[in-house]
């Protein structure tokens, strides 16, 4: 069995075929997708389909794209949305200074509050980083999330390395980040571009790192991997994610199965598969 820690069927790209792709998640291997918010509407859009299938769980919060449309009566619904047992994390949250779409500062303030929410909550922590690693490692560093206090609260990983349930989404860094990272505590997502021709960077991660500390993700109907690209990536697709590590780290794809499903139920506090 397969989870896809990381997408996103709500969107108005799946609004056609969005009945027949249950059906096919339905039948497939994968057997809990995490959908996954970007601003108080879509959260909501997760929470009810969570409400409705069995297979989906909710990410809620407020992507740095968005921040600058996020305030405080927001925060609290986010806040009253976690009290449902169907919402496992919080996020995507963080920063992107790629495309800027809300300022800097914006972002980093709304950024600090969810972290600070998902401290407060004890809640699981699904972030969202383009190039801006040194804001966001400040953040999270300096608001507690890699904190003895934090760690404390969760089981260490099956490695003995700590778990403070922080999560990179779409994880694009390096091996030597991804190795700082590991010590504190973090897990990181796999996804489509590990398939890709220019992925030199994400198969060093691969390499160089446990497979206790990964999830695999989708990101759709984004980041489709190899060999699709170019059509409308599916939770289904996170089978070839998977296979990618399987080939890098000369192991079964059952076994990166088996622990990546492991390592998702963990983070995001779901019981064991029979």
């Amino acid at each position: 069995m397969l989870i896809d820690s990381h997408c996103h069927i709500t969107d108005p790209k799946f609004d056609d075929f969005r009945d027949a792709l249950i059906e096919e998640i339905k039948a497939s291997e994968v057997a809990y997708i995490f959908e996954t918010g970007s601003d108080l509407a879509t959260s909501k859009m997760s929470l009810e389909a969570a409400d409705k299938y069995d297979f989906i769980y909710a990410v809620v919060g407020c992507h740095p794209h968005e921040a600058e449309n996020f305030d405080e009566a927001q925060l609290e619904q986010i806040r009253e949305m976690c009290k449902h047992p169907k919402v496992r994390a919080i996020g995507e949250i963080g920063l992107d200074y790629h495309y800027d779409l809300s300022p800097r500062e914006v972002q980093k303030y709304w950024f600090g509050r969810q972290v600070d929410l998902a401290l407060e909550l004890g809640m699981p922590i699904v972030i969202h980083e383009r190039e801006a690693a040194g804001d966001v490692f400040d953040i999270l560093t300096e608001h507690g999330a890699f904190s003895k206090e934090r760690a404390a609260q969760f089981p260490p990983k099956p490695d003995g390395s700590p778990d403070v349930r922080v999560y990179f989404h779409c994880f694009a860094g390096s091996a030597e980040m991804a190795r700082q990272y590991a010590k504190l505590g973090a897990s990181f997502g796999i996804d489509g571009p590990v398939t890709w021709k220019n992925a030199r960077k994400t198969v060093e991660v691969v390499e160089q790192t446990d497979l206790v500390h990964f999830h695999v993700e989708t990101d759709c109907p984004y980041l489709t991997p190899v060999p699709f690209r170019g059509t409308t990536n599916k939770p289904t697709y996170v089978e070839y994610p998977a296979r990618k590590i399987a080939e890098i780290k000369n192991i079964s794809y059952e076994e990166v199965c088996r622990v990546t499903t492991a390592n998702a139920l963990r983070f995001f506090g779901l019981t064991p598969l029979e």
